[in-house]
């Protein structure tokens, strides 16, 4: 880690610096001789090694501190509390310590006891979306879309893997040389996941995807460009009128972000079921129960998948299940549940276009393992799923949704699409940014039929063309 503070060099600055005790001088700002923590129980810091000095703190206030202030969740109570060991510590082992390097240290000592170490300033850092360790010396950060490498650094391996064992575990979760990947959630419901040796060569891996503390309407997504007002007005109907939605994309495209929005257009009085990996999506209704799946324990047992709380769902009473992301068998209770009754239910996909959706489904079908010829395939997918969205990460890094898709049945066996609005990226200007525009096709939805009144008269002024049969 690349330590927020460094050590006083000089005495000329106001220091923070104990009365020193007999045994020596102070040398370079430290004191040396006897009295130099080794009466203590401190081992000597090094001249210029900040990073040991921070060390030495955070075990020095370990057997000092309460168990519960540490484990509270108080952070400013325990910064208090820090803070005059501290200036025990510095006193004890002859540092001196600027005002503005004192702070810092109670900041970082802080943030080891209390949180995620080297993290916590990168998440507390709004303007950064991702967070990618590639062994303790590396981490990169995504800013804006793009990628630029932190000065952050972790201590050592042990210290990176310290603070994966600490998120792990926060969940109920375990990662370890048996079970060397995980997945987690922080706290404020940023994505964690984690690979180590011996799969990851190089040290451990983590990637953490961090969510806005605001919760993004539609209008904030039109606001940033990431679909016409048409297309959010448009979404927005479909939603109330209970159409099943797919939401796909690559991975950070933005499918989690759009499908936090458009719950907003849910009515509060339905009972909304969501089930994640790991919990993340910030569904904006009060009646929303949420589940989580469980990794085997040590033995190989306990786990719960995706499809058995899909199952378990369904005798909860839903009136929507929204599911985090399929990728496996679990698609073929979505399906269901979708054909059975919980119209309007929504997930995300991982997927290219909205063809490659309906591929990507079908496959994930046959992982069920119940025999179903291609055409019953096709069938259940093209009645349960109703609207695909596809939303697509650009080489700049702004996120567009780049078609809004309606299922239309089977013809000749084949589900048919039919294309509501299209993004038509027209290059880019002098910085690099995409430039393109929001077009609709002219063609109006099958679940037009549902809507009436002012909604109606919307629907058809924003989609244009006559209903269809």
């Amino acid at each position: 880690m690349t330590s927020r503070f460094t050590l006083a060099r000089q005495t000329t600055a106001p220091s923070v610096q104990a009365d020193r005790e007999p045994g020596g001088p102070a040398i370079g700002g430290r004191y040396a001789g006897p009295g130099n923590g080794a009466d203590h129980g401190q081992a000597a810091v090094p001249p210029g090694d900040e990073r040991a000095l921070r060390v030495e703190a955070h075990h020095f206030l370990i057997n000092r501190l309460p168990l519960s202030l540490v484990q509270g969740g108080d952070r400013l109570a325990l910064r208090r509390a820090v803070e005059p060991l501290v200036r025990e510590f510095l006193r004890l082992g002859g540092h001196a310590l600027t005002a503005s390097e004192l702070d810092a240290l109670v900041t970082s000592v802080t943030d080891e006891l209390t949180g995620f170490g080297p993290l916590e300033p990168l998440l507390e850092d709004e303007t950064i979306s991702d967070i990618l360790i590639n062994g303790h010396r590396t981490i990169f950060v995504e800013r804006d879309g793009r990628l630029e490498r932190s000065t952050v650094r972790f201590d050592s391996e042990a210290h990176l893997m310290q603070i994966i064992h600490k998120i792990v575990g926060r969940v109920g979760r375990r990662i370890d040389e048996q079970n060397p990947m995980a997945d987690a959630r922080l706290p404020d419901g940023s994505r964690f996941n984690a690979a180590i040796p011996p799969l990851a060569l190089d040290g451990p891996l983590v990637s953490i995807r961090k969510f806005s503390r605001r919760k993004l309407s539609l209008d904030d997504l039109v606001d940033a460009g990431a679909l016409s007002r048409a297309m959010a007005d448009v979404l927005a109907i479909a939603v109330r009128s209970r159409v099943s939605i797919v939401i796909a994309g690559g991975t950070g495209s933005g499918k989690t972000t759009l499908l936090n929005a458009l719950s907003a257009e849910i009515r509060s009085d339905e009972r909304l079921i969501t089930i994640e990996d790991a919990a993340e999506l910030q569904l904006q209704q009060p009646h929303v129960v949420r589940l989580e799946t469980r990794a085997p324990n040590v033995e190989g047992r306990g786990e719960v998948r995706q499809r058995d709380l899909l199952r378990n769902a369904l005798r909860m009473r839903p009136d929507r299940i929204i599911v985090g992301e399929v990728r496996g068998e679990e698609a073929f209770d979505m399906m269901q549940a979708m054909n059975t009754g919980h119209e309007g239910s929504m997930t995300t996909v991982h997927a290219n276009s909205p063809r490659d959706t309906l591929a990507r489904i079908e496959q994930m079908l046959g992982m069920a393992g119940i025999p179903m010829s291609t055409s019953s395939i096709r069938a259940q997918v093209a009645s349960a799923v109703h609207l695909i969205v596809q939303i697509a990460r650009f080489h700049d890094g702004s996120r567009r949704i780049t078609a809004i898709a309606e299922v239309d049945g089977m013809c000749d066996g084949e589900i048919r699409l039919v294309e509501l609005f299209r993004f038509r990226e027209q290059g880019a200007d002098e910085e690099g940014r995409v430039l393109g525009r929001f077009t609709g096709v002219g063609v109006r939805p099958r679940f037009a039929a549902r809507v009436h009144g002012a909604e109606a008269m919307a629907l058809a002024t924003h989609v244009g063309g006559a209903p269809r049969a």
